[in-house]
């Protein structure tokens, strides 16, 4: 099959790459999942990359973001030209600021299934938690209640499945960085990764636990308990070393294993 072929010319191109693995087989893919304790199903998943793929990123300002020279979309076509130029895969950066789940039911149509998208990634979360705001009368507007935020999720991934495409559901990642847990958002923040993670379940599609990858990056590296400047720049917003982040987690998704792990953090002494 012409997929097993493109995967040992994947394999040859990574020995002279920069830094790249190219899972191949089924052995390799559980020798390389069980050393980087990751999830072998999905990796078995993973190594599906065909010649004319077309990725679509979908999202918020995170993702209109990950299109600049060090954003994670550029990061990841980059990988993908280096190592796997023989299959044209494309990526399609489809990032909006400010944008919620509600936002992305709405332009789906137009961003991502008129777009002939083979995968798509939803990386999606952050604003339906964060423009929530206390009014004057007590009350709580601007986010996307939880109900409104499971079934749009399931309403996106339901359209998108239907028109053929693989999907990879990423959770929200950080509004704060503190790494004990005390920034004002997390408890809300956990709900809502919490449904995503349900949503992906219950929708038979492939997770991507970014907040997790996150939390355990902060606890390790953020030793200062920073609220910012660690992988991003505001709290929110990717800087460099949260957008290599990003990338690696997403190429391994695609049965690329990336040499693009973030530097440690410096502690301030």
């Amino acid at each position: 099959m012409s997929t097993r072929v493109s995967r040992r010319a994947f394999l040859k191109r990574s020995a002279a790459g920069a830094g790249l693995v190219i899972l191949t087989g089924s052995a390799g893919v559980r020798a390389y999942a069980a050393n980087n304790k990751l999830n072998t199903a999905l990796l078995g998943a993973a190594v599906a990359l065909k010649k004319g793929d077309r990725i679509v990123f979908l999202g918020d300002s995170i993702t209109a973001g990950a299109v600049r020279p060090d954003g994670f979309i550029t990061l990841i076509q980059n990988a993908l030209d280096a190592n796997a130029k023989d299959l044209g895969v494309e990526t399609i950066g489809a990032g909006i600021s400010g944008n919620k789940v509600p936002d992305l039911q709405r332009r789906l149509d137009k961003d991502v299934l008129s777009k002939n998208h083979s995968i798509v990634f939803i990386y999606i979360g952050i604003n339906d938690v964060w423009h929530w705001k206390k009014q004057p009368d007590g009350t709580m507007k601007g986010g996307t209640p939880k109900d409104a935020f499971e079934a749009g999720l399931k309403d996106i991934i339901g359209k998108i499945k239907n028109a053929g495409a693989r999907v990879v559901l990423a959770t929200p990642t950080t509004i704060g960085e503190k790494a004990d847990g005390s920034n004002e958002r997390d408890p809300m923040l956990e709900e809502y990764a919490a449904i995503s993670r349900t949503v992906a379940k219950d929708c038979g599609v492939e997770l991507l636990d970014l907040r997790k990858t996150f939390i355990e990056y902060e606890k390790a590296n953020n030793k200062d308990n920073l609220p910012k400047g660690i992988l991003t720049g505001d709290g929110v917003h990717l800087n460099k070393e949260g957008n290599k982040l990003v990338a690696g987690a997403m190429l391994k998704v695609l049965g690329i294993a990336p040499a693009l792990t973030p530097a440690p953090a410096q502690s301030k002494d």
